[in-house]
């Protein structure tokens, strides 16, 4: 616990430059028009049993459904990608109606996970990974067209 309070200050720190760090149900900060994570996203599981939805709105705030699940989160996306073409993300639940996700798991407002993502050139589809090596990735994920953001 106390490890996840000390990433969630350090991240905070580094965001907020010398401002003042933001509460945690607030947005963070506006993505430009064309960031490529803008949209509606789908996520299925290999055996097709289950499909997670992610709404990436402009404002820095995402609505997820996995499941059972449906959370709200706060997300700071790097603007560009690195030399490797990774977007870091860093992404907090703000709310989650305590419900089972696709995995089984129940999320607990609060909880801070950074992960990496990897968007194919046309940009209707990326890999998350935990890392820049593109050795632990989920995905792809699919852009779904038509969808509100």
């Amino acid at each position: 616990m106390k490890s996840t309070i000390r990433r969630a200050l350090a991240v905070l720190a580094v965001l907020s430059n010398t401002a003042p760090a933001a509460p945690a149900s607030a947005a963070a900060a506006p993505l430009r028009a064309d960031h490529p994570i803008i949209g509606t996203w789908q996520l299925v599981l290999p055996d097709g049993a289950c499909r997670e939805i992610y709404r990436m709105h402009p404002d820095g705030s995402s609505l997820v459904t996995s499941a059972q699940e449906v959370a709200e989160s706060s997300f700071e996306i790097a603007d560009q990608p690195d030399p490797q073409g990774y977007y870091k993300q860093v992404d907090t639940i703000v709310k989650d109606n305590g419900k089972h996700d696709c995995s089984g798991e129940v999320t607990q407002a609060g909880h801070v996970s950074t992960t990496y993502l990897l968007f194919h050139p046309g940009g209707n589809m990326f890999l998350s990974c935990l890392d820049r090596q593109g050795k632990r990735c989920i995905g792809p994920f699919l852009r779904l067209r038509g969808a509100e953001t």
